[in-house]
C-alpha cells in the first residue's frame, strides 16, 4: 500500500524555492509601481518568459504533475509576490485552459505556443465569456456564432466584458451560442487567430485592485474564423447539440456541460490557490509587524487580541490550502467533484484572503491604511476572488446543488 503524505516531492520543493525567489526578487520590487500605474508589467513577464516561467513547457510540467500540486503551488508563490502581477504572468492560463479543456490535440498544438510566444516576442492570450448582461448568468449570453457553411467559416458578433488581455491579446478563446433554444448547453468556444478583422478592444476598465492586469471589453462584429477554429470541430459540436436537443424534447436528463463550465471548473482551483497565496502574503506582513511593532512597553503581539487573530488567520489559510490540494488531486486523478469539491476550494480559499487581508491592516492600525504597507494592495487585491470566475454565491448555489440534487434558486 502506497504511503499516505502530504509533503511535496524533492521536485515540488526545488519548483516551489525558485518561484518563490522569483516572487520575492522580481515581482515584489515591481508591485508598487506598476498597481500605481495600471498597466501590463510587460517587462516583468518578459524577465518570466527569460527564466522559463512564462511558457507552455513550464505550464505543461505543472498542469501534468501526477499529484496535482503543480498548479496550485506555482499559482501561491506568484501570487504571494503580488496578485495583479501574477494574474498578468498567469492570465494566458486561462484561455489555455479552454483549449485544452475543449480543443483537439491539432488545435492544441498549433494555438497554445502562439498564446505564449517566445521570450524574444512575449505574447499574451485572452479567454472571453462574461457579457454586460451576462455574468454567471451564462444561459443569458447573447454574443453569436453563425455557420457559413459555402465558406465554412463562423461568423462572431458581440460584447465581451471582464477579459483579461481583452484586446491586447494575440489570440482569444471566444464563447458564443450557437443554439440559443438551448441555452448554456447550446454554447461553444471559438478561437479567433491575431489579427482577425472585427476584433477590438472597447473599453479599459479601472479597477479597485489586481491594477497590473489589463482587464477589458472584447468587441467582435462580423469577426469571421475559419471552421477549424472551432474549438473540439463541427462533428463533436454536432453530436453534443443532437444530445442536448433530444434531452430536451425528452424532458431533462443528463446535465451537458458547455464549453465555458469546462473551462471555470477546471480552473477554480487554482483561483483558490491564488487567494491563498495573497493571504499567505498579508498573513506573513502582519506577523512580522505584530512581532516588532511595540506599544506600551511590549511588542504587540503578546496581547491576546492581536495573537488570536494570527491564530485564526494562519488556521484558515492552511485550511484553504488543504481544499484546493484536495481538489486539485481530485481533478488530477479523474475524480469527479461529487460534493463541487472545486467550488468548495474556491469559495473557502476566496473567502479567507478577503478576512485575512483585512485583519492584517487592522493588526498593522494606521500603518496598514496607507501605501507604504503592501495589506492595503493586498486587501484590494483579494476583492477579486470572491468574484472573477464564479462569485462566491455562485460558489454556494453550486454546492448546494451538486449536494441536494435540486434546482435551488
Amino acid at each position: 500500500m502506497a504511503e499516505f503524505t502530504l509533503e511535496l516531492n524533492d521536485d515540488q520543493k526545488q519548483v516551489r524555492d525558485w518561484l518563490h525567489g522569483f516572487a520575492e526578487d522580481v515581482i515584489r520590487p515591481a508591485a508598487s509601481e506598476w498597481d500605481e500605474r495600471e498597466e501590463t508589467p510587460w517587462p516583468v513577464i518578459q524577465e518570466a518568459a527569460k527564466v522559463g516561467i512564462y511558457s507552455l513547457d513550464f505550464y505543461a510540467q505543472q498542469f501534468f504533475d501526477p499529484t496535482g500540486l503543480g498548479i496550485p503551488m506555482a499559482m501561491e508563490e506568484l501570487f504571494w509576490g503580488d496578485a495583479g502581477i501574477a494574474l498578468s504572468i498567469v492570465g494566458t492560463g486561462l484561455a489555455a485552459v479552454g483549449v485544452l479543456a475543449n480543443g483537439t490535440e491539432e488545435q492544441i498544438g498549433t494555438w497554445i505556443p502562439q498564446m505564449y510566444g517566445d521570450p524574444g516576442d512575449v505574447k499574451v492570450a485572452a479567454f472571453c465569456s462574461s457579457e454586460p448582461d451576462a455574468g454567471s448568468d451564462v444561459a443569458s449570453m447573447r454574443t453569436r456564432a453563425v455557420y457559413d457553411e459555402a465558406k465554412d467559416e463562423w461568423v462572431l458578433n458581440g460584447t465581451k466584458t471582464w477579459a483579461t488581455n481583452g484586446g491586447i491579446a494575440n489570440v482569444h478563446v471566444v464563447v458564443a451560442v450557437v443554439d440559443a433554444e438551448l441555452g448554456s448547453k447550446g454554447h461553444a468556444s471559438f478561437i479567433v487567430p491575431p489579427g482577425t478583422a472585427g476584433l477590438s478592444q472597447g473599453q479599459k476598465f479601472k479597477k479597485h485592485g489586481i491594477r497590473a492586469s489589463h482587464t477589458a471589453e472584447v468587441v467582435l462584429e462580423d469577426v469571421r474564423v475559419p471552421g477549424h477554429c472551432l474549438l473540439g470541430g463541427k462533428e463533436k459540436l454536432d453530436e453534443r447539440l443532437a444530445r442536448a436537443r433530444e434531452r430536451v424534447r425528452a424532458g431533462g436528463g443528463e446535465r451537458v456541460k458547455n464549453a465555458a463550465m469546462a473551462t471555470f471548473e477546471a480552473s477554480r482551483p487554482a483561483v483558490g490557490a491564488m487567494a491563498v497565496g495573497t493571504a499567505r502574503a498579508a498573513y506573513e506582513v502582519a506577523l512580522d509587524y505584530a512581532k516588532t511593532r511595540t506599544q506600551f512597553g511590549r511588542p504587540i503581539i503578546d496581547n491576546q487580541g492581536v495573537a488570536f487573530q494570527l491564530a485564526d488567520m494562519r488556521t484558515q489559510i492552511d485550511a484553504a490550502r488543504l481544499l484546493v490540494w484536495r481538489a486539485s488531486w481530485m481533478a488530477s486523478a479523474g475524480k469527479p467533484f461529487t460534493s463541487a469539491e472545486g467550488s468548495m476550494s474556491k469559495l473557502y480559499a476566496s473567502e479567507t484572503a478577503k478576512k485575512v487581508t483585512a485583519q492584517a491592516i487592522q493588526i498593522l492600525g494606521g500603518n496598514g491604511f496607507t501605501r507604504e504597507y503592501p495589506v492595503e494592495r493586498m486587501h484590494r487585491d483579494a476583492a477579486i476572488y470572491t468574484i472573477f470566475e464564479g462569485t462566491s454565491e455562485i460558489q454556494r448555489l453550486v454546492i448546494a446543488r451538486t449536494l441536494s440534487g435540486m434546482p435551488i434558486r
